[in-house]
């Protein structure tokens, strides 16, 4: 009766801590773009599905950990 809920999460850059290696942008082009200085411009679609998975890949290979995903509260 109630439809299967899927968890959604968002990207969040810090740009401080971001070096503008451009990691992420190979690892996650789904969401994640470089702008003219190299540096990340997220998509803020939600991520959910299969893309979380490579979500996750590009914050790991971030080499100054400047890429947060963080799980979205679901409206009830």
């Amino acid at each position: 009766m109630s439809a299967q809920r899927r968890e959604e999460y968002a990207l969040r850059i810090d740009p401080v801590a971001c070096d503008a290696f451009g990691f992420c942008a190979e690892m996650f082009p789904e969401r994640i773009t470089l702008d003219e200085w190299g540096y990340p411009m997220v998509d803020p679609e939600p991520v959910s599905g299969q893309l979380v998975a490579l979500a996750r890949k590009a914050v790991s290979e971030c080499p100054r950990r400047a890429i947060v995903l963080e799980r979205k509260p679901r409206p009830v």
